[in-house]
């Protein structure tokens, strides 16, 4: 398994408005073609209006470097920057839990 979290912080209310927007396209494409990505969700964050989370988990870093070659991920890539004051990766590694193969 492999997985990565990440936090989006938006310039203003209308970019955040605008960034759910395009999250909601990026997700419903990778609902319908992306069989190797096994969780892939955005969050709000409470008392951060400005702020969102990503928590993503892939069946493999196969599944991973699938989805970060697929358009709809790409357009997301390309379109988010103009929305965003900052991003912030962090890269997971599993070591145990419920609903995962570990």
């Amino acid at each position: 398994m492999f997985g990565l979290m990440v936090r989006f912080t938006c310039k203003d209310e209308e970019s955040a408005a605008a960034f759910d927007a395009l999250v909601g396209e990026t997700i419903e494409a990778i609902r319908q073609r992306e069989p190797g990505t096994i969780v892939y969700a955005s969050h709000r964050v409470d008392g951060q209006p400005l702020q969102r989370i990503f928590y993503e988990l892939y069946r493999d870093r196969d599944a991973f470097d699938a989805h970060e070659q697929t358009e709809h991920t790409k357009r997301f890539l390309a379109a988010r920057d103009e929305l965003l004051t900052s991003v912030e990766v962090d890269w997971l590694e599993l070591q145990s839990g419920k609903g995962t193969a570990s």
